[in-house]
């Protein structure tokens, strides 16, 4: 069961009642009632099935963190262009 941690709201949901996402900030679900987002984390049984538990936002498992500087695949960045005697770019060749 879940509880909306909305302290003017406090309602009960069953986890049948609710959907779960991700809206960027980890998994959650809006109460149904006021709106108000609340924290959930995702467990995965031996058999395969997924259950959620609720918990305070401030433990909840945040979105997926960016890759690495070292993971990501290093592209190379803009060639200049050569320039003439005078200064000026040379146009591009055809």
């Amino acid at each position: 069961m879940f509880v909306c941690g909305n302290q003017a709201c406090g309602a009960s949901w069953e986890p049948d009642e609710v959907q779960i996402r991700d809206e960027g900030q980890g998994l959650m679900f809006r109460c149904p009632q006021c709106g108000a987002r609340n924290h959930v984390v995702a467990r995965t049984a031996k058999d395969g099935s997924t259950s959620y538990r609720q918990v305070p936002a401030s433990t909840a498992q945040q979105a997926p963190a960016k890759r690495s500087d070292a993971a990501q695949s290093k592209a190379p960045g803009k060639v200049p262009r050569k320039t003439t005697a005078h200064g000026r770019a040379k146009p591009a060749s055809r």
